[in-house]
């Protein structure tokens, strides 16, 4: 019962872990990824659960306890917290968080070169559109990959 509550190491440590683990996740899936969760592929589910495991020991160390792990999860929940509320009152760490909306495609030209920057197949965009209910490329005013991931699409024919 005592390793149950004993912490393996200092508990300033799982706070510096967590801070340290945040950013650098931040940062990697910033740099790499602008999908929401509702626009995951089958690809990005398995990321996110291998990059959770893989994240694993360096916040816990050794560590098994309920303590380690409950200073762990508040440390996170109030990173992200924060983080949140960084970003609604500083436009410029918003836009180094989120980045900018992209143009994909403006009056039925869709834009290759910022799919492939974006990460975007072609396959992708076209299915993104036919859930916006627009029928053909031609009837694509305006289509604007948001920084949530989201395409939104502006249709010709309003």
């Amino acid at each position: 019962m005592e390793r149950f509550f004993s912490l393996s190491m200092p508990w300033w440590e799982f706070i510096a872990r967590a801070v340290v683990v945040y950013l650098a996740v931040l940062l990697l899936i910033r740099l790499t990824s602008k999908r929401t969760l509702g626009q995951a592929t089958s690809f990005d589910l398995l990321l996110i659960v291998l990059l959770g495991n893989s994240v694993q020991n360096a916040l816990l160390g050794d560590d098994i306890s309920l303590g380690g792990g409950l200073i762990l999860a508040a440390t996170l929940l109030l990173l992200n917290a924060l983080t949140g509320r960084l970003s609604s009152y500083s436009p410029r760490l918003d836009k180094l968080l989120e980045g900018e909306p992209v143009i994909l495609a403006s009056n039925g030209v869709l834009f290759g070169q910022r799919l492939k920057a974006a990460a975007i197949s072609e396959n992708e965009f076209h299915s993104a559109r036919r859930e916006a209910d627009i029928a053909t490329l031609a009837q694509v005013r305006l289509a604007v990959l948001e920084t949530s991931g989201h395409i939104t699409f502006l249709d010709a024919r309003q």
